[in-house]
């Protein structure tokens, strides 16, 4: 096994569902040794669904390489023994709803000034002030606060992302808050504390519309695969009626994309269509006018000639279609005793594990006395 960046490190995570259990996720796969605490019952995620012999498809994703224990936090000694458990730890993680985490005892400024090393991360739907911090948040609800719908799909009634793109977002934005404590600890010698929350992590994904809304011409439409502030962009139609999309950058590959997929470089320097602005403006019409040219050729030649243009283009593919795209990585992991391939880690390392270590059942590490399972830094 590779020599990980993080090994030695301890992470106590009192974590439930996505945001904070993604954070933690890849903070496992580089050596750090992460220790769940769930509720006697376990986190719920454990029962979103059953895809995966049985276990839940999120619970797998991002639960891999830890340690479970279970504890009941409304007793003095469950709470006791997270007290232990975080006096040994170099890094506190949570996502409990607004102000749990403070009316159980493990608010995070008490927790560092009793433990000046550890760095304490709070995930929060809203953040810890304003008038909606307070506010239970999940994921399609802060996709829906932030704008993020009115800014995706097409028109006509509302579509949710689909993925968990707030809970997500949030996840890797905590990873990088830690990552970046853990630095500032080399320098200083004293842990400190970061705060996400899906609202603010959404919001700045969602920069470029409220800089066009605020400061520009107003906020986007709903414009389905076309982009609100490029063209051509989006999806078009071969004579065998199968879809490819396709992106234009700048004018060096408008011009290009003229003469050898439209094969009429006239089309480069028409003024409805002589640089992006215009192009955006006339985009129906320009839209019409490539649909025309990819409606008389199959697949194979469209892509033949974006290939010789230098045209980015993708195919749409279904869920099905990644299971067997040739770009896909995966990686091996076992469970409930059965293998299963799942997705790679996104950044390749030198560190990377050749299988992905199996996920916790509820309280699998929970029998050892706290001294014999970690030992005090």
């Amino acid at each position: 096994m590779n020599s990980k960046p993080l090994e030695g490190l301890i992470v106590i995570a009192l974590e439930q569902a996505v945001a904070a259990p993604y954070c933690s996720s890849k903070l496992a796969d580089a050596g750090a040794r992460v220790i769940k605490i769930e509720r006697p019952e376990g986190d719920f995620a454990r029962g979103y669904d059953s895809a995966v012999f049985g276990e839940s498809s999120y619970f797998v994703w991002i639960n891999r390489g830890k340690e479970s224990v279970a504890l009941d936090l409304r007793s003095e000694d469950g709470k006791a023994t997270l007290h232990d458990l975080i006096a040994a730890a170099d890094v506190f993680i949570q996502n409990l709803a607004p102000g749990a985490a403070g009316r159980l005892g493990f608010g995070s400024e008490a927790l560092r000034q009793a433990h000046p090393r550890l760095i304490t991360c709070d995930i929060s739907g809203y953040g810890e002030s304003g008038p909606l911090h307070l506010l239970k948040a999940y994921d399609l609800l802060v996709q829906a606060e932030s704008g993020l719908v009115a800014v995706s799909g097409t028109p006509g009634p509302w579509g949710r992302i689909g993925v968990s793109i707030c809970d997500i977002t949030a996840g890797m934005n905590a990873l990088i808050g830690v990552q970046q404590a853990l630095l500032q600890r080399e320098r200083t010698g004293h842990g400190s504390g970061v705060k996400v929350s899906l609202f603010d992590s959404a919001a700045e994904l969602m920069a470029v519309p409220y800089l066009q809304a605020r400061y520009g011409s107003g906020a986007p439409e709903r414009v389905g695969l076309k982009h609100p502030s490029i063209a051509p962009y989006g999806a078009f139609t071969c004579s065998e009626g199968r879809e490819l999309v396709l992106s234009i950058q700048n004018e060096r590959e408008w011009r290009t994309f003229c003469k050898v997929v439209l094969d009429d470089e006239s089309i480069a320097t028409d003024p409805r269509y002589v640089d992006n602005r215009a192009r955006t403006q006339n985009r129906t019409l320009l839209d019409g006018a490539v649909q025309a040219v990819f409606g008389r050729l199959t697949y194979a030649e469209a892509v033949d000639r974006l290939t010789e243009a230098q045209t980015a283009y993708g195919a749409i593919n279904s869920v099905h279609d990644l299971i067997s795209h040739p770009q896909l990585r995966t990686r091996e992991m076992m469970v409930g005793g059965r293998s299963v391939q799942v997705p790679a880690s996104p950044a390749v390392t030198e560190w990377d594990d050749a299988v992905f270590r199996s996920v916790p059942a509820i309280n699998e590490h929970g029998d050892l006395p706290v001294r014999e399972r970690i030992k005090p830094a």
